[in-house]
């Protein structure tokens, strides 16, 4: 009996390690997140019987995640990533070419399938962006650093010039909301790495440059609000002016969307700013964009008529909950009280896709009650905008669900009108979503699935308008 015993545990253990080992790879599953469809992917490895993992999200341009535990028991799997919150568990399936399990992030779980895949499926796979450039480039590109002295933190970034004698005119790139790096990349597309590359081509300098707290830059950018993130871009004026290289009487502001409220802020305080350039910006308060925001998104999105006026009344309350409370704790306090009775109005699927309710109102009272967002719901955008001296470009995509472009443009036009700019363009680009892209419905799900990053006509527009200045 002994005898027979000892070779069954053997090949007990055997078979466990050939179904361990048997989680080595790559391993590629969809996520639906709010009607977009996401993929990812997990590359497993084992080192002396230790198990590590990386996380690449194609979709999102994010590669070569560090996880937090990848643990292997039999055909079970567990992966976790602390720092965003999120967990895989799964089960091998028969034939090793599937494991079935469960993802979760924050409050949200969801079934995720994922099946093994090779390096060169996923290269295929890869989404295809045509318009990012790729060295050599026919202009000199340089990384420099430059200090917020105000701040105490240095920034990154990149700065590109034509070939040639200088100094020459260039331009300060300004991301929207949310952590960006230089190239705004979202969705694996690279915004103002593609518009960066169009400008310097037709000979007009950029420095771009990752936002506080992001990539190769200094700074906290969990606490900052709009009003720090200009001084950002004070920081980088005063570092061009500096450059031999640049025309110190030349040096303008692109914005895009956030990015488009900061720069009149910057430019307003400075007169010596050549020009600004506002790409979807808003022209109305935070508090007007987002609820306008939410009523685009829900339509374009096919959600019925009578539940998108049901989230504008909702989204409307919690925001004046916020805006009304006269300090962050108040404001936490009768905001959670709020969430909780419009959660007892939620049908059970409607609380089934939310997940755990009490995880779901934390994450959005963190995001509500942020220094940032309390600062953007009641900032207004009109009076930096009548402040200005310099030439004014707006532009704004006709099929904008994030910044309404005929009401943003209309009230940036009759601001810039009580304004000292000596000329401005306002002007509605048909057919183009918030990114500039060409779109369908202009609903952000949309993006990823888009190949191109910038319209032709946005690029064109910026540019040529641009050095139609130097014949004013």
């Amino acid at each position: 009996m002994n005898k027979l015993l000892l070779p069954l545990c053997l090949f007990h253990l055997f078979t466990l390690q050939l179904m361990a080992q048997s989680f080595v790879g790559s391993w590629q599953g969809v996520l639906e997140v709010q009607g977009i469809k996401l993929r990812l992917v997990f590359h497993i490895s084992q080192t002396d019987g230790q198990y590590t993992s990386l996380l690449d999200s194609p979709d999102q341009g994010a590669t070569g995640i560090p996880t937090s535990e990848t643990r292997v028991a039999g055909d079970s799997l567990f992966i976790s990533a602390d720092a965003l919150r999120l967990a895989y568990r799964g089960k091998l399936a028969a034939g090793g070419k599937r494991i079935t399990g469960t993802f979760s992030q924050g409050s949200v779980v969801q079934q995720l399938e994922l099946e093994r895949t090779g390096e060169a499926e996923l290269a295929a796979a890869a989404p295809k962006r045509p318009q990012e450039p790729r060295p050599p480039f026919p202009y000199l590109e340089e990384e420099v650093q430059f200090q917020n002295e105000a701040a105490g933190i240095q920034l990154a970034g990149t700065l590109t010039l034509p070939k040639g004698p200088g100094p020459h005119r260039v331009a300060v790139l300004i991301s929207g909301s949310g952590p960006q790096n230089r190239d705004e990349e979202i969705l694996g597309h690279k915004p103002f790495l593609v518009l960066a590359d169009h400008l310097t081509r037709a000979g007009i300098g950029v420095l771009r440059f990752d936002d506080r707290g992001v990539g190769a830059s200094e700074g906290d950018f969990a606490s900052a609000t709009s009003a720090d993130f200009a001084t950002d871009v004070e920081a980088a004026v005063a570092y061009l002016r500096n450059r031999p290289e640049v025309n110190p009487q030349q040096i303008g502001l692109i914005g895009h969307s956030e990015g488009g409220l900061i720069a009149p802020m910057v430019a307003a305080k400075d007169p010596a700013i050549a020009f600004v350039v506002l790409m979807a910006g808003p022209g109305l308060s935070g508090y007007h964009i987002l609820l306008q925001q939410v009523a685009d998104i829900n339509r374009a999105n096919g959600m019925e008529e009578q539940k998108v006026k049901q989230n504008v009344k909702t989204s409307k309350k919690l925001y004046k909950i916020i805006m009304k409370s006269a300090s962050a704790e108040a404001a936490r306090e009768k905001a959670l009280a709020f969430m909780k009775k419009e959660m007892a109005k939620l049908s059970d699927e409607e609380k089934a896709q939310i997940g755990d309710p009490e995880k779901f109102m934390q994450q959005q009272l963190a995001q509500l009650n942020s220094p940032w967002f309390r600062y953007f719901l009641s900032y207004d955008p009109r009076p930096a905008l009548r402040q200005l001296s310099c030439p004014v470009l707006a532009i704004n995509g006709s099929k904008d669900t994030q910044v309404h472009a005929g009401k943003n443009l209309k009230a940036i036009e009759s601001a810039l009108r009580k304004s000292a700019s000596p000329h401005y363009t306002v002007k509605e680009l048909p057919g183009l979503n918030h990114l500039f892209q060409t779109a369908e419905t202009g609903a952000p799900t949309e993006y990823a699935q888009i190949e191109e990053t910038m319209a032709p006509i946005a690029l064109e527009t910026i540019a040529e308008w641009i050095l139609a200045l130097a014949k004013t």
